[in-house]
């Protein structure tokens, strides 16, 4: 049989039977729809918790503190010596002191944070609004959004605001800190007096916000310029490596020295595992849908089978044989597989748009960020319309061995 020949005759069920082919494949559309839109909410979700909690140098980059027992400190030269380690690209260092923040009459207690730009980098930060200062911007600073509120802020009305920041050893500062890793609450091992060794002169300086961070309590981060910190007691050090296959060597060589270490990576790997198990469950919810299709396209196929007994008798006594009407069949149900697939991924694609939609918009109205929570990769859609072709396939195996069993002088008595 020619191809175009066996075209025609898999496609005539248009001609023939169209609202039942198309409900059919109505059916599976739904089922893959539903597909469609539960896997790609989950990869949705997944890209949007990796996006907000990582950059690339961040999965690179490795979390260093000294031990609880506090034994060993990191100190510059310590950071000196981080950097003469073999695959280590950056090192940057992060030390915490007591501040006040004031504005206009206002004044509220801060945990200060020295250090250099290169550190947001490192520790994968976006800003809520404004921007990180650069290492020329001596005067600016970077504050959290809890620090914003406590001044009455908008978030984006604290970029640009003058400040006067104090450095202050008699200032006090809560006993929680946050990571700046991973932007958990932590309780702080000791008090003030903990997070300075030594006293120092009160000290003040006038900064301009130039950006804000979404964090939980009142923080300010400043360039080392804007202030000389003197003691050489750095609370956390950032450690890039060259690429991901050195990671462990680096991270070991670090625990020989006695100090703690953990990984970005580490966590986003745990993320993955955790989204992986959700995408596979959503998946399962809308394969069960997909099973339900895929029975009303066997039942399809198998009323076609039916009504095309005398027609098949027909075809075979005029010549065809037994693979042409297995193909015939092969091929009707693998069209309504392929365009079920199709549909579906419009179907879910649709669907995904609307609620996306419908959720920004009560975002924005509670003065919250549009997000998109729906990501459909490209692997996403061939897989889908692969997996809808092959199972319309499937179902069209046991009509179209039947019909090529079938005994043309039977078929012709068939009523």
């Amino acid at each position: 049989m020619r191809t175009i020949d066996l075209v025609k005759l898999s496609t005539r069920m248009f001609r023939t039977r169209p609202l039942r082919t198309v409900l059919t494949i109505l059916g599976v559309s739904v089922g893959i729809g539903t597909i469609v839109f539960l896997v790609s909410l989950g990869y949705g979700l997944q890209t949007i918790l990796i996006e907000k909690i990582t950059t690339s140098e961040s999965l690179l980059s490795l979390d260093v503190f000294p031990p609880e027992s506090e034994a060993i400190l990191i100190t510059t030269s310590v950071l000196d010596k981080f950097r003469g380690m073999p695959n280590v690209v950056e090192v940057a260092g992060i030390k915490f002191a007591p501040a006040q923040v004031t504005f206009g009459d206002s004044i509220t207690n801060a945990t200060g944070n020295s250090a250099d730009s290169s550190f947001f980098r490192l520790s994968g930060m976006s800003v809520l609004a404004g921007s990180f200062y650069r290492e020329d911007d001596v005067d600016r600073v970077v504050i959290s959004s809890t620090l914003a509120q406590l001044f009455e802020w908008k978030t984006e009305d604290a970029v640009g605001k003058k400040i006067t920041l104090t450095l202050d050893d008699t200032s006090s500062v809560s006993a929680t800190t946050v990571s700046t890793t991973t932007g958990a609450t932590t309780q702080a091992k000791d008090q003030t007096t903990a997070l300075i060794a030594g006293k120092y002169n009160e000290q003040h300086r006038d900064a301009i916000v130039g950006g804000v961070i979404q964090n939980d309590s009142p923080l300010v981060y400043f360039s080392p310029k804007l202030f000389s910190v003197p003691d050489d007691k750095y609370s956390q050090a950032k450690v890039r490596v060259l690429d991901a296959s050195v990671m462990e060597s680096v991270r070991s060589a670090i625990l020989e020295e006695g100090f703690t270490v953990s990984a970005l990576s580490d966590v986003v790997d745990q993320a993955n595992k955790i989204f992986q198990v959700l995408q596979i469950t959503l998946a399962v919810f809308g394969a069960a849908a997909l099973l339900v299709s895929a029975i009303g396209m066997f039942n399809t196929m198998t009323i076609a089978f039916l009504e095309r007994t005398q027609e098949i008798g027909i075809m075979r006594a005029l010549g065809a044989s037994r693979n042409d009407m297995f193909a015939i069949f092969l091929a009707e149900s693998s069209v309504m597989g392929f365009l079920g697939g199709f549909t579906g991924i419009l179907i879910g694609y649709l669907g995904a748009i609307v609620v996306n939609f419908g959720i920004n918009v009560f975002a924005r109205s509670l003065g919250g960020t549009e997000i998109a929570l729906f990501r459909t990769p490209l692997w996403l859609v061939v897989g889908i319309i692969l997996f809808s072709t092959f199972v319309g396939f499937l179902t069209g195996i046991f009509p179209g061995r039947r019909a090529s069993k079938l005994n043309p002088l039977d078929a012709l008595q068939y009523k």
